[in-house]
């Protein structure tokens, strides 16, 4: 096979349209359109069916398409360890994790990954869908649980429990709660039921729901639901990795969270020796050890305070 008829295919299929096709690679619509057929006659096959609101892939069109995806995925690795030194590194890296721990946790620590580092270009994509890695979606992800694909390198990182949290300011005016069922006069602020969170955090939710709460914010996000805590507006439901750098937040009934979360860093096989990838996973584990160190001091700190 032609390697360049291959790479004009890969677009179309890739656009499903001639006309963007061309744009992508600079070539008017009529000289993709030769290149296709050209390809088609020589493999003795048709590869698109073509009607008026665009191309779409036939049988063997789609087995073809998965092999150049497979080749540019592999073009993409190499090139990205070519330009990659032990000097410098740079290029995009792209990032996912879920919206939570990416706005609360990673993303405000990014300034010293990009101060040793500032040539690098991160897509930081913060959803709750998992992206797929192997089909290179993203390049790094950061997970709630641990990743079911076998050809990916993981790392288990810490484990996170969803916690109650209010501000002192919130507990002076309207009290401290003593047991779980004292909670129903306060204001109770949480994520969303239907919205994905991870299992632990949503039964912790329903318990408290529960105790017949008078009051409640409901957020589709755990970003809004700090924010409103920290507005002095209730008592919240949030992951304890908050605690070391949010200080205003103060724990309420202690007694009560949810089971532990595992949250993991996962990343392809192929990527394993990528440099981009490689000091974004150094990085990342030195903030975790420095995270845990101030949890170990916060907790003797309650412990000498108790005392």
């Amino acid at each position: 096979m032609d390697w360049d008829k291959l790479r004009i295919f890969h677009a179309v299929a890739d656009a499903g349209s001639l006309t963007h096709a061309g744009d992508t690679l600079h070539l008017s619509q009529s000289a993709v359109s030769r290149q296709i057929r050209a390809l088609e006659e020589s493999l003795g096959t048709t590869l698109f069916h073509r009607h008026a609101r665009g191309l779409i892939l036939t049988e063997q069109g789609e087995l073809l398409f998965e092999a150049t995806s497979s080749m540019a995925r592999k073009l993409d690795t190499a090139s990205a360890r070519i330009r990659d030194s032990e000097e410098h590194v740079f290029g995009e890296l792209k990032v996912t994790a879920t919206v939570g721990f990416g706005t609360l946790w990673l993303a405000p620590k990014l300034v010293k990954l990009y101060e040793k580092y500032p040539d690098l270009k991160i897509d930081l994509m913060l959803e709750e869908r998992v992206l797929d890695l192997p089909m290179r979606e993203a390049d790094v992800a950061i997970r709630m649980k641990e990743p079911s694909q076998s050809d990916l390198i993981r790392r288990r990182l810490l484990s996170v429990r969803m916690r109650l949290y209010a501000t002192q300011e919130y507990l002076d005016k309207a009290g401290v709660p003593e047991t779980m069922a004292d909670l129903s006069p306060y204001r109770l602020i949480c994520q969303r039921p239907d919205q994905p969170q991870v299992a632990a955090g949503a039964r912790l939710v329903q318990e408290i729901m529960a105790q017949n709460i008078g009051s409640t914010l409901t957020v589709n996000n755990y970003f809004g639901v700090l924010q409103a805590v920290l507005a002095n507006l209730g008592i919240g439901v949030l992951p304890d990795y908050l605690t070391a750098d949010h200080k205003r937040l103060v724990r309420v009934l202690p007694n009560i969270e949810s089971g532990e979360v595992p949250v993991f860093l996962a990343y392809p096989e192929e990527l394993r020796q990528t440099r981009r990838v490689a000091v974004f996973r150094d990085f990342v584990l030195e903030e975790i050890q420095a995270f845990r160190r101030r949890q170990s001091e916060a907790l003797l700190q309650e412990a000498v305070g108790s005392d």
